[in-house]
Order: structure tokens, then C-alpha cells, then sequence
């Protein structure tokens, strides 16, 4: 995760600085132990201003709103308390190079501070702590005591001291080449580790797109440069510190696909509109992507888990059927001997007659113990205990097979998206770990089930904004849909998980759809889009057909038998798991998986 440097802090606080100031405080929201926002009100315009001291990820910039969940940190509600209904009238840096701001607060603008809240992006050591106009410490989100810390104690009561300051040279203009060359290339090395460790305030990222802007190898050694190649480094060098003396900066993505971004407009592949929204679309991305290889981890795991003991106790149930098989030859064994007690005599182990039907002749082990009719009876009872065990074991063996499936099901769904891309896929890891919780197969341990309504409108504020032929979608609407846009003109969507199966299935099908699925293996619903009079070609009824195929639990086999009807003879079973559904009137298909991988990067895709 690429942390907030000096340069960064500097635009922000510049944009702020141009586009919110003065501005008053409306309300204080803190939405976890690191995250505190800021409803911001100016004369065009109101905005919430995130401040985070995350140990990764500490930041500050404007932010979509905080979810609507109780508040229920006493940091808040001391910054609510005394911020309430002032005006944020300056937004000074601490010092120079140094990553701390400091937000003066104000009864009216250009009235002396009361209050000054210092923002300290730090990394580890990031913190954020509110003073009095004569900076003694009212409170902080991290305190800290004098036995953890002698050199900077943070403590209520106690007063503000800033930050140690930092050893080494600083970066100026003022430098000649020569000296600035000499600088960097003391020590032969990394040009990428040296320039950090040679000036204070130079941070990796930096770094990295000075050279990327000398169009120089990232991992290129000091030694290896030529001259040409430091003076152009060295050009760069002042650009970026003039920009930051002007206080001019383009915000824009690296990578919009790996992450990572510059406000210098250096190896920018798309820019953004400015570097609030840069940043705040930048670590949800971020945390979208830690949440969904957490959620993806603990419910692949728990699947697995759970497959093993169903299957086991499914093997177990067919052991004893195959078991019951045996239970009318007990009953023949006890016929045959009935029917020929005069060749019984006392001591007998074994006995040989002849079958009734084959005339075979037929061995019988006895008990000695027992005469002819007590054998005979022991076969009979035998023969009644295993037709009980079956007409009890079958329907927990179909049971059983019921369980396997829906786990199957909800694990193909896993293995379709397997990492982060956009936030609909957080989105239905979220909706599947509801279900499993609902369903009884998870505990929960996090809130989401008594409190879904409000990840879902929080999830759905996350991530990268794409564009949706459907509009934007409401906090409230489950269905982000897989789209696809056939050569015909023609949607195909797909569900996601279970969910959003039934909710394709039985709420956005029309009677001219058709529904597709994978024969009897767990796979997504597939929906192909027909208005009125509309014939799908041979060709668009393959590719739905492929899909279908594709998002199965069969995707690696080269044909795939497919489903396909009406959506109206679709139907869900009466006490049927999530997702689990019988049709009729179907057709078959063969759709190919393998061709459906090729064709889905060409397909306009709705996300």
C-alpha cells in the first residue's frame, strides 16, 4: 500500500487549502479505531474530510460519506463537543518537509484559533491530537506515556511538543549539480535507495518516478549512470521541488489496475479529477482488497472444511446402504431353513439345501447353540434391522447429498472470483457470508447479519467507479450482475453467487428471456435478455451457452452439457437451500468453457 509522503500531503493540503477553506464543522464521525471523518460545510458546497492514522494507511483527504452505524468511540465525541459549529479557517503545515498539518479551528474566519488539531502522517507513528489555543493536549487518538515513550510523551494535560526534528539535508533548489550529484553518489548503490537515504523527505514513491521520468532502469546502480544520465535525473529533481514550491500538481493513476498513483503527473497512465478523489478511490481499493482476500480466506476455508465432513458422512450413509442391500438374502437364508427343519439336527454349525428357485445347493452357517426356528428367527430379525436402516439412511443420505451440493454451489462461486477487481465482488463475498450465516454454517462473529443493510450501502460506496448501462446502482440493489453484451446487441447476465441467482432467476426475468445453467453441476444462473419477438441466433444462443459453461465447476473441461428454458418453468423447490432450483421443458446445449475464456476479455462488460 503506497503511504501518503511529503509530496502527496503537500497537494492535499494545497487543494484544501484552495477549495475548503473556511469551512464549518458540521458534525464528527469515527467509523473504526483509525478512521475519524469530518462534515465540512462551505458556501458552495459540503464534504466530508477523512482523517486517518492508520498504522498502513494514514491519511487525510475528502472522502464519499461514512456509513450510517452508531458512533460509539470517545474520541469523536470530544472533537464533536469542542469542533462543533466552528470554522476550519487555516490548514498550515508544521514545519518545513515535515508530515504533520496543522487544522487551526475558529468561532469565525479570520478570528484567532481556539483550537489547533494536529494531523501527524506518520506510518506507525502517525496520531491525531487536538490542543488548545495555548497547545496543551486536550485529547488524542493515541496516547502515549512516558514509560512507552521518554523523548515524546503524548498525554492529556500534558503540551503539545512537535515531532523530533529530522537529521539530514533537506531537499532545496538552492543546491549546485555537482554538489547534489556528489550527494547521492557517495555511497555506491540502489540510485533508488540512495536517493532516499541521501535528503530527509524523500520518499520511495518519489524515488521511483524521478527515475521512471529519466526513463532509467528501476533497478539501475549509482555506478551505472553516465553524465547525461544525472543531469537529466537532476533536471527532474528541481522540477518535482519546484512544483512543490508552486504548489502545482497532477494527480493521476500508475497503474489503475495494480494500484499506485502521483501527484506529479510522472508515468500517469489515467488522471483523475483531483487528488482528493485520487486518494480516496486509492485506499478503498485498498481496503476492498484486504476485506476480500480476508472474507475469501475465512469462507474457503470454512467450505472445505465443511465438504470434508459432508462427504465423509455421505460415504459413511452409502456404507450402510450397501449394507441393507443384504437384507433379503437374510430373509431367503430364514425361508430356506423354515422349509427344511427335518434336516436340522442339534450341533449343527452348517447346513446344506438346495435354493428354491435354482436348485443349487446352498451352504447356511448356524449357531450350534440354537436350534433350526431360533437361527431362522435371528435371519428374520436381521432382515427387519436392515430394512429399517435403509428407509432411515436414505433420506439422510439424500439429505446429505442436498448439503453437498449447496456447499458445492457456494464454493463455485469462490472459485469464479478468486481476486479483487471491483467492489461487486466484495459485494457478493458479503452477501455469501450472510447466507452461510443464516444458514447456520457460520458464526456471526462480525455483524454482518444484523447489521447487512449497512455493509451493503457501505460496500456499495466502495471501490473503483465504472460505468453501469443500468445507471447507478442503490445501496440497496443486490444485483451487480456479471454483463455481458453479445455481437447481436443482446445482454447476457450472470449471477454471482446464490443470491443473486435467485434474484435473477425469479425477480429480473421476463417471459421472454431464456434461462440457462450447466447440467447438474454447480455453476451460475445465466440469463439471456429478450424483448418481445426477439430470436437470439444460433451463434448469440452458443456464446450464452458457453458462459454458462464457463462460470461452472466445469469450466476446465472442453464441452459442457447446458440447459436452457423459460424462465417461467424454473422453480424453487418448497424449503430448498439458497440458489438450489428444478426446470422442465429444458433443452441441451454443449457450450465450450474454453471458448467462452477467449471471448469474454472482446465482450463489453458491465461490473
Amino acid at each position: 500500500m503506497q503511504p501518503v509522503d511529503f509530496t502527496t500531503l503537500s497537494a492535499v493540503s494545497a487543494d484544501l487549502c484552495k477549495r475548503w477553506l473556511p469551512a464549518r464543522c458540521e458534525q464528527v464521525y469515527q467509523r473504526d479505531q483509525y478512521t475519524l471523518f469530518i462534515a465540512l460545510r462551505t458556501l458552495d458546497s459540503r464534504g466530508w474530510l477523512a482523517v486517518s492514522w492508520h498504522p498502513q494507511a494514514a491519511r487525510i483527504h475528502m472522502a464519499e460519506p461514512p456509513p450510517k452505524r452508531p458512533d460509539t468511540f470517545t474520541f469523536s465525541q470530544q472533537l464533536k463537543h469542542q469542533l462543533g459549529g466552528l470554522a476550519l479557517t487555516q490548514i498550515k503545515a508544521l514545519s518545513p518537509w515535515e508530515r504533520v498539518l496543522d487544522l487551526q479551528f475558529a468561532a469565525r474566519p479570520h478570528e484567532p484559533a481556539l483550537w489547533h488539531l494536529y494531523v501527524e502522517i506518520m506510518g506507525k507513528y502517525s496520531n491525531v491530537i487536538l490542543t488548545t489555543a495555548d497547545h496543551q493536549i486536550v485529547t488524542a487518538a493515541h496516547q502515549v506515556s512516558e514509560q512507552r515513550s521518554s523523548v515524546r510523551p503524548i498525554q492529556t494535560g500534558k503540551p503539545y511538543v512537535p515531532p523530533p526534528a529530522m537529521h539530514g539535508p533537506l531537499p532545496t533548489l538552492d543546491e549546485a549539480f555537482e554538489d547534489w550529484r556528489d550527494r547521492v553518489a557517495l555511497i555506491p548503490g540502489s540510485l533508488k535507495k540512495m536517493l532516499v537515504k541521501a535528503y530527509s523527505g524523500v520518499s520511495s514513491s518519489i524515488a521511483a518516478q524521478l527515475i521512471l521520468a529519466t526513463n532509467l532502469p528501476t533497478d539501475i546502480a549509482t555506478n551505472d549512470l553516465s553524465l547525461a544520465d544525472w543531469q537529466s535525473l537532476f533536471r527532474h529533481w528541481c522540477s518535482w521541488l519546484k512544483c512543490l514550491n508552486t504548489e502545482t500538481f497532477t494527480p493521476g493513476w500508475l497503474n489503475r489496475a495494480q494500484g499506485g498513483y502521483t501527484v506529479l503527473g510522472i508515468g500517469m497512465v489515467q488522471p483523475a479529477e483531483n487528488v482528493q478523489i485520487l486518494l480516496d478511490e486509492y485506499y478503498r481499493h485498498q481496503f476492498n482488497q484486504e476485506e476480500f482476500r480476508r472474507l475469501h480466506h475465512r469462507l474457503s476455508q470454512r467450505l472445505k472444511v465443511l465438504l470434508a465432513k459432508l462427504r465423509q458422512k455421505a460415504d459413511t450413509f452409502s456404507t450402510r446402504l450397501q449394507q441393507s442391500d443384504q437384507a433379503e438374502s437374510y430373509r431367503l437364508k430364514a425361508d430356506l431353513l423354515m422349509a427344511n427343519l427335518s434336516q436340522w439336527r442339534i450341533g449343527m454349525s452348517q447346513i446344506t439345501l438346495q435354493d428354491f428357485e435354482s436348485g443349487e445347493p446352498v451352504l447356511l452357517p448356524l449357531n450350534p447353540e440354537k436350534n433350526a426356528v431360533q437361527n431362522a428367527q435371528a435371519w428374520y430379525k436381521q432382515h427387519q434391522k436392515l430394512k429399517r436402516a435403509r428407509q432411515a439412511v436414505v433420506p439422510l443420505l439424500a439429505e446429505v447429498n442436498t448439503e453437498i451440493s449447496y456447499s458445492e454451489q457456494v464454493e463455485e462461486s469462490l472459485l469464479q472470483v478468486s481476486d479483487y477487481q471491483v467492489v461487486a465482488d466484495l459485494r457478493s463475498l458479503e452477501e455469501t457470508l450472510r447466507e452461510l450465516i443464516a444458514q447456520g454454517y457460520l458464526r456471526d462473529t462480525t455483524g454482518y447479519q444484523s447489521g447487512s443493510k449497512s455493509n451493503l450501502k457501505n460496500a456499495a460506496k466502495s471501490g473503483f467507479k465504472s460505468g453501469s448501462k443500468s445507471g447507478a446502482k442503490t445501496p440497496n440493489d443486490p444485483a451487480d450482475f456479471r454483463c455481458y453484451t453479445t455481437p447481436q446487441g443482446i445482454d447476457i447476465l450472470i449471477g454471482r453467487n446464490n443470491a443473486q441467482n435467485e434474484q435473477l432467476t425469479f425477480k429480473q426475468a421476463s417471459d421472454y428471456d431464456l434461462w440457462l445453467h450447466a447440467q447438474e453441476i454447480p455453476g451460475s444462473h445465466v440469463l439471456l435478455r429478450l424483448s418481445a419477438g426477439d430470436v437470439p441466433t444460433d451463434d448469440t444462443l452458443q456464446l450464452a451457452a458457453n458462459l454458462a459453461a464457463y462460470y461452472s465447476r466445469a469450466r476446465q473441461s472442453d464441452q459442457v452439457p447446458v440447459v436452457y428454458t423459460e424462465p417461467k418453468n424454473v422453480y424453487k423447490p418448497k424449503g430448498a437451500l439458497p440458489g438450489m432450483v428444478i426446470y422442465k421443458r429444458e433443452r441441451v446445449l454443449w457450450g465450450q468453457p474454453q471458448q467462452a475464456q477467449a471471448l469474454i476479455d472482446g465482450l463489453s462488460q458491465t461490473l
